[in-house]
């Protein structure tokens, strides 16, 4: 029998995080009786205080057991919790040793979009991969430098230490968990029963770019402006390190640091970013888009644009585009 912990933490959390992993790892159970087999899964809800109210008020969670109860567990699951993180980590602090030493007892660690930043919080994802919601990975690693952020994936998995994207993403991470323990044929019924897709590996294609202006040094932030009101000319290096006075070499180095992207990465979001916006909601073709946002090669636009969303411009179009006679 397997032990799932989802915890119940103070604060501002996802109830969905939590009603979704206890029904769908609760399910587990009656798909494998359907199949004649024995249970295998034990989920309880786990918190710090035997009533947890949620959404001010809203919602009041009752946790099946407390953490001193639980004395050996095999996969803790983290919900998002909303908030500053270190004001999150402080109000749930009890929670980070036992997490920690139930790790090194062998339990894996599972956690939700932006439970990511408590999960941090444990030091358990220093020198390992993870994820979160879009969003937040530019503060993510900002807050946490230790740790290799890949915020365009899906999942990550290191060490018995798992993260997932952003919002619905967890539900992937659950399939994931529930293939891997129990078996592709059972998280298959789960994905028809409950309709999710399955194998779906990236956030890519729901990513809004909208710069990453969470920092202080103002010269960046003026190199960001221009180049999101001039990204359909042909903008070098040379050229904005110019305008805000500073050496290329310094340029390149503080933007990197502010944004965690070179300058050349930037524009192609940039222009990325608008083509997309584009494709969302005019009839103008792709060829029409690509010229539109400053690219003259069609095939540099087709990588780029599939590097940095994951499908192609026309998958993109077909996915996204209003209802329109194009």
């Amino acid at each position: 029998m397997k032990h799932i912990s989802v915890l119940i933490p103070f604060g501002h959390t996802s109830v969905v995080n939590i009603e979704g992993a206890h029904q769908i790892f609760s399910f587990v159970n009656k798909i494998l009786d359907d199949l004649g087999k024995a249970p295998l899964i034990n989920v309880q809800l786990v918190g710090l205080s035997k009533q947890t109210s949620q959404r001010n008020g809203m919602f009041t969670i009752n946790p099946d057991v407390l953490i001193g109860d639980v004395k050996k567990t095999d996969l803790i699951i983290i919900p998002a919790i909303h908030g500053n993180p270190k004001d999150v980590a402080d109000q749930n602090k009890d929670f980070i040793p036992w997490i920690i030493k139930q790790y090194k007892s062998g339990s894996e660690v599972a956690s939700f979009c932006i439970g990511s930043f408590f999960l941090a919080q444990t030091g358990l994802l220093n020198g390992k991969p993870a994820t979160t919601h879009w969003s937040y990975a530019n503060e993510f690693r900002l807050m946490f430098p230790k740790i290799r952020v890949l915020d365009d994936k899906i999942m990550t998995e290191d060490s018995g230490i798992y993260t997932s994207g952003g919002a619905y993403s967890y539900l992937n991470l659950i399939l994931y968990l529930v293939e891997k323990n129990v078996g592709r044929d059972v998280a298959i019924i789960i994905a028809k029963s409950f309709m999710i897709d399955i194998d779906k590996k990236s956030q890519s294609p729901f990513i809004m770019f909208k710069g990453q202006k969470s920092h202080d040094d103002s010269e960046i932030k003026k190199a960001q402006d221009y180049i999101e009101a001039n990204y359909r000319d042909k903008l070098t290096v040379d050229q904005i390190a110019s305008i805000i006075a500073l050496s290329r070499r310094n340029f390149e180095r503080r933007f990197k640091k502010a944004t965690s992207n070179t300058i050349l990465e930037y524009i192609q979001r940039v222009k990325i970013e608008a083509a997309k916006l584009n494709l969302e909601s005019s009839r103008e073709n792709v060829n029409e888009v690509m010229y539109n946002v400053g690219y003259n090669d069609p095939k540099a636009f087709r990588v780029t644009f599939k590097k940095i969303t994951g499908l192609s411009p026309i998958e993109y179009r077909n996915k996204y585009a209003r209802i329109m006679n194009l």
